[in-house]
Parts: structure tokens; sequence; C-alpha cells
């Protein structure tokens, strides 16, 4: 397990974007995405020992493709040099929230946790009833000293208080939110060493769970739309 191949293998990526590069060097690219699983695993395991609802989750099922949709984007590049995974106790999908971790080089790596998507209306109603019923309980966890020192609550928002919710409610700033999340930058050096990385990683979100049990209390009814 070195995350020293991931980086290195992402970095030459990023360098040579292009189909014939990916193609050429394939082996590269499945012996960096098969480093990437066992370090997925080596999380979850971690995780495990705060939040066993994860650990069933076979680490192959909560990662994400390279290969990027170039379809309504500017930016044609046909990959995206990155190595990324969502682990909740119902894999991938964005709800239940969990756990993400996203490996990229130049310093834009991060490990993060919540509510990113905000395409689903109804989750976003969801949380916001839930914030409006359980302010309290919000403002608690997400002014927790530790919790502070890690996180700052980010999401897109609206700039008006949405039509329904009280402009005057004590966290109306929150209900201006379309998506609540979280993200803990990591710098490249961080992933130097595997093993110190797993252990600051699984402690980051333990401090992150509060939040996401939060937010999965506001979710408990969703139903993800079918396809």
């Amino acid at each position: 397990m070195n995350i020293k191949i991931i980086m290195d293998y992402l970095s030459e990526l990023s360098m040579n974007n292009n189909r014939e590069w990916y193609h050429a060097n394939k082996e590269d690219y499945k012996k960096a995405n098969a480093e990437f699983e066992e370090v997925l695993q080596a999380l979850m395991m971690e995780i495990g020992k705060f939040d066993s609802s994860i650990l069933h989750n076979n680490p192959k099922d909560l990662t994400f493709k390279i290969v990027r949709d170039t379809r309504f984007s500017h930016d044609k590049s046909p990959y995206n040099p990155a190595f990324r995974a969502h682990i909740s106790s119902k894999g991938k999908l964005p709800v239940p929230v969990g756990y993400y971790l996203m490996i990229k080089p130049g310093n834009q790596s991060f490990l993060g946790g919540g509510l990113f998507a905000d395409v689903f209306k109804e989750a976003t109603t969801m949380v916001r009833d839930f914030i409006v019923r359980n302010g309290e309980e919000w403002e608690t966890i997400i002014h927790e000293p530790e919790f502070e020192k890690y996180f700052t609550v980010q999401g897109t928002a609206l700039k008006n208080v949405p039509a329904g919710y009280g402009k005057e409610h004590p966290q109306a700033e929150y209900l201006k939110f379309k998506s609540w999340y979280l993200e803990y930058p990591l710098k490249d050096e961080e992933l130097n060493d595997t093993e110190t990385f797993l252990v600051k990683a699984a402690e980051t979100f333990r401090i992150m769970k509060p939040f996401n049990d939060y937010l999965n209390k506001a979710l408990v009814d969703f139903q993800m739309p079918a396809r």
C-alpha cells in the first residue's frame, strides 16, 4: 500500500491528459487504482472503529471514474487526474452522506463530508426543514471547538432566505444553502507516509461524523430519483 504510486501516476496523467497516453500506460493506471482500493480498505477499517455502518462496502464499489464528461465543458481534457471515493452506509450514493476522499497532486487533495449534491430539491428541503426544527443541535455541532478547528460549513447558496422560511430564523444564513458540506484540504506532503495519512484521515472523519449524522437524520426518508 503506497500512495506515492497513486500520486506519481496522477502527476503523469495531468501532464499527458490525452487518450493515447492513457491507453499506452493502462497497466500503470491499473497499479495505481489497485493501490487506491487498498488505501480505501485500510481507511474503512480505521473508520469502522467509530462507524461500523460502512464496513460492509467493497472498495471498488466506492470509487468514481477518472473519465470526464466533456459534452458541456469548455475543458475537453478527457480525464480527471484524481482518484475519488465516497464511503457511506449505502456506498458511493450521495445520500446517505458519508466520508469523501479525493487524491489529486498539486495540493488539491481533500477529505470531505456532508451533502455535496444540490440538484436534489427534495433533499435540500428536508435539510432546511430539519434545521428549522433542530437549530440548537445544528449550532452545537458546528460550533464545537474541535469541529471549528477543522471545518467551516460550505455549500452553494441563494442570496436570500427562500420563500416559506423566516428571514429572522436564528439559522437563516444556513437556510439559504442548497447543499451543506465540509472540506479539509491536504498538502501533497501529508500523503507521503500512508500509515500516518490513514490515522489523520480517520481522525478527521471522526470529528466530522456528528455533522454527517445530523444531515442523515434529516434525509432519513429521502429516496434517490429513479434514472
